[in-house]
């Protein structure tokens, strides 16, 4: 056997690919139909890619090298998510610079990914911590701003006390911080947000994507949307009751239990709270809201947990029939979410049931099933029902009634049909040093100022800076970055010092990609909207509510300014599996990744990549094991000497059958992204190959199958072949439809509906002649003889049925 040096071949492909520029993309060839193919980039927060990125990053590669064989002019850029929580933590972690170690870790990253043999076109590599990238960042955060979509105010936010910055809804797991597992609180800061909200309608709409369905779930689920009604109460006297002129807005999805309304429960933060407490209850209220803020809005909202709250002394009047109610203040309602209201009704809200039983509040019974059987004593009666005890609505169904109050609230001005979100604003603001500076100044005559586009970058200080964290910016210790002249007034002024959240710099990297060497534009509307949306986009499911839902609404904002003609970011989205070690997740966080780096050594960059998809399912992952890595190296070894060994051929006929079928089964699975099929149904061409051998027309189409899977053993063979130029330059095969036809078929005998026996035979075999066959078959024989046929029943291509009596 002729075995395959596997780093000779990879170095020298290596520097050949370099050589030739073979994967710098002519982004202005109009000849050949444009395939944008793009991996979620890298965070350079470790000194190493694991093996969940090559797990990532090389299939990705293979369906980009088919793609580019099929005759497209295929764009893989690659680039690093550089700024940011993840390279900050690493920097503080190791005692270093972010901007040292931020280099360091991405010029080994650019090492083992030019080991691994990918295509990527380096010559529009970008970085999202320099400045030629954050300038164009700041860009997009004015053009917001400008918009009226970025916009700061004081609110209570998540805070993580390790990481010592604040948190988007997004990055709070579980009550967790999603990158130190540190227990999030809450704080109340100014901050600064981005107007997502306004967009949530649009988010819903997935009707132009190709993306996997749980994820469009997942975005639908945080996005939250509840068609109902708005209704108000007017707070009255707690002696008079009378109204105080002071209001308070529910939302509610169940107006239909309005007349069940026996109290009402404010979030701790709702902004009335303090206006309507009367002083005997302010102790408790405030030592309440207190503890409340200690709380995170999942902990609070959590399924099961015990409900608390107080009284607050104050009451409202039900608009639907005047009864005065109590206003209490409850942690498992959030400001955040709808009015941070909400109308008490225990009799059909498990929630408050559960409240109204431990507090004795009263429960009023205004639905009734429709069945007519009776109501729950023990339980609240949460289904559409009939209505009951609601006076004029009485006797109607749920669905009806809830058009009839909210139309009688109407008339009265004290409600109307309403749709509202879950999705909160975006926070992007960070009290960390490593980020995009916010452009805005702070002047006492001008107030907030936006810095001139001309101006631009407002560049981070990397010098004479402490980004250790301490519960506020570093930059606002840097007098000469802090202090600064208005550019309005010309008087001095305050740099804002909170630098952007790192999605922000990731909601819009795809678009920069084709255009990162323009000076003068974030990107040339042209060039992107010839290269945009992206095509192919790969890349873990766990950011499905952060980064894929920032960059659909970042889009859509950039196509609304008319910078481009389209409004989704990613045709086609696919995820790939998590792979697992001793079944926890591979996370740089966790401590627990495997380096790729030994066996890339020890094997070559093709067998490791052929093993990791291999290994199952590119979408479900694996748990991380080694032991079968020797099987996919002999593959190739097998492999490279069918090709490389001249020898004459046996069967010429067979040959072409079995290669064809192979071309058929290798394109089938490439489209479906089953690797580790296509890898097999090439494992069992060669096994079979290597007893007939194989021809040098038969030899090409073998290899062009092998090149994506195994770029570098393909290019070898491509070479010993004599084939001048580079197989990625060579076309896909194509399978002839005749020689993938079967000419025999697998006949199942039955005898009296048991299958007995199989037998082979022409594909066009006839009745006669196929129970002719299976009555010869001795197993079927003694079956016959134990009794008299009395019918014979055939399914051309199928079935011979024998029915003995």
């Amino acid at each position: 056997m002729s075995l395959y040096n596997a780093r000779e071949a990879e170095e020298k492909w290596q520097k050949k690919w370099k050589e030739m520029s073979l994967y710098t993309t002519d982004l202005n060839d109009k000849d050949r139909k444009k395939y944008y193919n793009l991996v979620m980039f890298p965070y350079p927060s470790g000194d190493k890619l694991h093996i969940g990125h090559w797990y990532n990053f090389a299939p990705s590669d293979s369906w980009g090298r088919y793609k580019r064989m099929q005759g497209y002019n295929v764009y893989e850029p690659m680039g690093f998510d550089s700024f940011g929580l993840p390279a900050e933590n690493y920097a503080i972690k190791h005692g270093v610079h972010p901007q040292k170690s931020t280099k360091k870790n991405i010029d080994y990253m650019k090492k083992q990914l030019n080991a691994m043999g990918a295509m990527y076109d380096w010559s529009t590599e970008i970085s999202t911590s320099h400045p030629d990238y954050y300038k164009w960042t700041q860009w997009l955060f004015l053009q917001l701003y400008n918009h009226k979509l970025a916009y700061k105010k004081k609110s209570p936010v998540n805070w993580c006390p390790q990481c010592q910055t604040v948190l988007a809804n997004e990055q709070v797991v579980e009550g967790q911080c999603e990158r130190c597992d540190a227990e999030v609180t809450k704080k109340d800061l100014s901050q600064w947000f981005f107007n997502i909200r306004d967009y949530a309608e649009r988010l819903l709409d997935f009707s132009d994507l190709d993306w996997p369905e749980k994820t469009q779930l997942m975005q639908e689920h945080w996005i939250g949307k509840s068609t109902g009604s708005t209704i108000v109460f007017d707070v009255v006297d707690p002696s008079t009751k009378k109204p105080t002129g002071k209001t308070i807005t529910v939302f509610t999805t169940r107006i239909d239990t309005l007349f069940g309304a026996t109290y009402m429960v404010l979030a701790p933060e709702h902004k009335l709270v303090d206006d309507i407490t009367t002083d005997s209850h302010k102790e408790n209220v405030n030592d309440y809201v207190e503890k409340a803020k200690k709380e995170t809005d999942i902990n609070r909202s959590a399924e099961g947990r015990e409900k608390t709250g107080v009284e607050t002394g104050a009451y409202v009047k039900n608009p639907i029939n005047g009864k005065i109610i109590p206003v209490w203040i409850a942690d498992y309602v959030l400001a955040s979410y709808g009015t941070g209201a909400v109308m008490a009704v225990p009799a059909h809200d498990e929630r408050d049931f559960a409240f109204a039983q431990k507090y004795k509040l009263p429960i009023t019974q205004v639905i009734k099933p429709a069945d007519g059987s009776e109501l729950p004593l023990d339980e609240a009666f949460t289904d559409d029902g009939i209505l009951i005890n609601s006076e004029t609505f009485d006797g109607l169904p749920s669905s009806e009634a809830r058009k009839a109050i909210t139309k009688a609230l109407e008339k009265g001005k004290k409600g109307e049909l309403t749709t509202q979100y879950k999705l909160r604003d975006w926070l992007i603001s960070r009290q960390r040093f490593w980020g995009a500076p916010i452009p805005i100044v702070y002047c006492n005559d001008c107030g907030e100022v936006p810095v001139p586009e001309e101006d631009l970058p407002v560049v981070l200080p990397l010098e004479g800076v402490d980004f250790n964290p301490k519960g506020e910016s570093p930059l606002a210790t840097v007098d000469n970055f802090v202090h600064t002249k208005c550019p309005s007034c010309g008087k001095p002024a305050q740099r804002e010092v909170d630098t952007m959240d790192t999605f922000v710099c990731s909601s819009w990297y795809f678009l920069r990609y084709p255009n990162a060497h323009n000076t003068e534009k974030a990107f040339d509307k042209h060039l992107t909207d010839t290269w945009l949306p992206v095509d192919m986009y790969i890349g873990g499911p766990e950011h499905a509510c952060m980064h894929l839902l920032y960059a659909r609404f970042i889009t859509k904002a950039l196509h609304d300014f008319n910078f481009i003609d389209f409004d989704e970011p990613f045709k086609k989205l696919v995820h790939q599996g998590l792979i697992t070690k001793d079944g926890a997740k591979m996370s740089k966080s966790k401590g627990n990744t495997v380096s790729p780096d030994e066996f890339v050594e020890q094997y070559g960059s093709d067998v490791f990549r052929m093993y990791l998809m291999f290994m199952g399912p590119f979408t479900d992952g694996g748990d991380w094991n080694d032991s079968g890595i020797k099987g996919i190296a002999r593959f190739v070894d097998k492999f490279y000497d069918l090709i490389y060994t001249k020898a004459d051929v046996q069967d010429e006929e067979t040959l072409q059958k079995m290669l064809h079928k192979t071309i058929k089964k290798v394109t089938e699975d490439m489209e479906k992204f089953q690797f580790n099929t296509a890898i097999s149904a090439l494992m069992e061409f060669t096994n079979s190959a290597s007893k007939t051998r194989i021809d040098y027309e038969s030899k090409k189409i073998a290899v062009k199958l092998i090149a994506p899977l195994a770029p570098h053993l393909a290019e070898e063979l491509w070479e010993t072949l004599n084939q001048g130029d580079s197989v990625f330059n060579a076309k896909w095969p194509t399978y002839s439809e005749e020689l993938i036809t079967e000419d025999t078929v697998q006949i199942v005998v039955q005898v009296n509906g048991k299958v007995r026996a199989t037998f082979e035979a022409p594909i066009d075999i006839q009745k006669d002649d196929a129970v002719h066959r299976a009555k010869k078959i001795k197993k079927i024989q003694k079956y016959i003889e134990k009794g008299t046929v009395v019918k014979e029943i055939f399914v051309p291509g199928k079935i011979v049925n024998i029915v003995v009596k």
